[in-house]
């Protein structure tokens, strides 16, 4: 449930991707809570796959999997925007600003090494992920079917509307996706406890 709201408040608080942001107090409350919701997103995502795995078969480990490694590297990069940037934006301005631009695409000159190629691959485990997990949670039906059915349905939302809605603001594109994993962890919890 957390990894879920957080999903969304970071999403909504998240400031721009400047390099005046970056030594800024918001700059590090939304990265320290992305580093907080990849680790629970983690955790989290494991619990629903743990709560279903009888039923959620292969396609269920599949968007797990792919799941579990969208978050293990999303974690990396709020790592790095928390902890690297706000140093490295004294000493070196020019490579921050390319590592801002990765995820609009443009970070210009700068050569980011494999980030860009990486942070490309988030985006594909995320939606993969997501839908392949969503799909199978719905299959599954042990789970609240329209928290799963949000959760798949929420992953795509960026593919038709990326044309019309460019970063930054394709970030509300999100907030689907953590409502539907608030309400999945929700309704194990929940789940669990009818049982008990």
């Amino acid at each position: 449930m957390l990894a879920g709201i957080l999903f969304i408040v970071v999403q909504l608080i998240h400031p721009a991707d400047i390099l005046s942001s970056v030594n800024t107090g918001r700059w590090a409350i939304v990265h320290y809570l992305g580093v907080a919701m990849c680790f629970l997103g983690m955790l989290g995502v494991t619990g629903i796959y743990a709560r279903q795995v009888e039923k959620a078969g292969w396609l269920g480990l599949a968007g797990y999997l792919l799941m579990s490694n969208f978050y293990a590297l999303t974690l990396a990069f709020q790592f790095i925007e928390a902890f690297v940037s706000p140093p490295l934006a004294a000493e070196s301005p020019i490579f921050v600003e390319g590592m801002l631009g990765i995820p609009s695409g443009n970070v210009g000159d700068i050569n980011v090494g494999y980030l860009e190629t990486i942070y490309s691959v988030t985006g594909g485990l995320y939606l993969l992920g997501g839908l392949l997990f969503g799909i199978a949670t719905l299959r599954a039906g042990i789970l609240s079917r329209w928290a799963a059915g949000l959760l798949a349905i929420g992953t795509l939302l960026p593919l038709p509307l990326s044309s019309l809605i460019h970063h930054p603001y394709d970030r509300i594109l999100a907030v689907p996706v953590g409502l539907g994993l608030a309400w999945l962890g929700y309704s194990v919890w929940s789940k669990r406890r009818e049982k008990a």
